[in-house]
């Protein structure tokens, strides 16, 4: 028997990263598996037929994305299409919820089976959101352990399956690597994460830069380093008075502390156990949206996998440079109370995201195996 026909749709970085690693499963589980859909560089790479990739989709913010609204209605129309055309056997949407909630239900309606991975955060902007999610979808695979008892009761088929984050091996450049790839001595690094996209880095990375400039004030041997995403472009950094690097774990594993834009670097920063501040700025529409629909107290993973603030977060108007760099001081001193609890708190956030697999697959070859309990009943 031939292998599925399978529509996997991100429309992120992150997304297009985890979506590799589950493409890559599934060839392995069915080698000639048809896999299309919506993608980037890397689910290109292995094997992925790509409708639309990254360029066209990564668009953040409520006020953002209203301008793109006729492409993505028309990207819609033509996926139901392929639905049928191609006869899928599975919609295996990845995040990206405003796009792939749409499509759930679409492929819901023709009769394919829905397997959603890293479930959209609709607990913390839209719980109203909730059911729908667990009605559209067949099964829903979660990456953060308070989620499964959140959409089991809202009557949904969901399995954590661990983090993806978790799965990665070890980063290739030593401390001492790193630091003659940066042309930098010995000094204690300060990592700056404005972000993986072009409206993030427009936000953040001047001020980002502010902020370590203040805080070298008070420790004049610090080193900073801005983390570059691949999906930026160059002109983007120019005029950056600092070091940059696309080698984000290897810089996060040997930082002192890390300023960084709230999302999933969060997480990385707390695998690799160094000790944050979370900033996040949108344009004034997006905030003025977000604060009616947000329902967390919380706007960083770390934190809300510890439930607590663990990591000082500073949104909006709130995140100047004169408050990021009160906020970093305490983390870059050895031994001081700040550093020492956000420490022990980062190794109970690791201790949490840890696999639930007794039998050691990744959480890519746990998604494709959740595939394969559904993709026989759609034959």
């Amino acid at each position: 028997m031939s292998g599925p026909t399978i529509l996997l749709a991100a429309g992120e970085p992150s997304g297009d990263l985890h979506g590799a690693a589950v493409a890559e499963a599934l060839r392995r589980r069915w080698p000639e598996a048809r896999l299309f859909g919506l993608g980037g560089p890397r689910m290109a790479a292995v094997g992925v037929e790509l409708l639309a990739d990254l360029g066209e989709l990564a668009v953040m913010g409520f006020a953002e994305v209203v301008s793109r609204l006729p492409y993505f209605a028309r990207l819609m129309r033509r996926l139901t299409a392929e639905l049928r055309r191609r006869g899928v056997d599975l919609v295996l949407p990845i995040d990206y919820p405003g796009f792939n909630l749409r499509l759930a239900a679409r492929a819901r309606k023709a009769g394919v089976p829905v397997l959603y991975y890293i479930a959209p955060q609709v607990w913390a902007w839209h719980r109203s959101r909730i059911g729908k999610l667990a009605r559209v979808t067949d099964r829903l695979a979660v990456i953060l352990p308070f989620e499964e008892p959140i959409f089991r009761e809202a009557g949904a088929r969901v399995s954590f399956v661990g983090h993806p984050l978790l799965d990665a091996g070890p980063d290739d450049a030593s401390g001492a690597e790193l630091r003659e790839a940066l042309g930098i001595a010995d000094e204690p690094i300060l990592a700056l994460f404005p972000g993986s996209r072009p409206q993030e880095v427009e936000k953040h990375l001047a001020l980002f830069v502010e902020a370590a400039e203040r805080v070298r004030s008070a420790h004049p041997d610090l080193c900073p380093v801005v983390a570059r995403s691949p999906a930026v472009r160059a002109e983007a950094y120019a005029g950056v008075p600092y070091p940059t690097t696309a080698a984000s774990r290897a810089l996060l594993r040997h930082a002192r502390a890390a300023l960084v834009k709230s999302g999933t670097t969060t997480l990385e920063a707390a695998l690799a156990g160094t000790p944050m501040v979370i900033a996040y700025r949108t344009s004034r529409a997006t905030y003025a949206l977000a604060r009616r629909l947000v329902r967390v107290e919380h706007i960083g993973l770390v934190n809300l996998v510890a439930g607590r603030r663990l990591m000082p977060e500073l949104v909006q108007d709130a995140a100047t440079p004169a408050a990021l760099a009160a906020a970093l001081s305490p983390l870059l001193v050895e031994g001081s109370p700040e550093r020492t609890a956000a420490l022990a708190g980062l190794a109970r956030v690791r201790a949490a995201l840890g696999s639930p697999d007794p039998g050691g697959r990744t959480t890519a070859e746990r998604v494709a195996a959740l595939a394969a309990e559904l993709i026989p009943e759609a034959r």
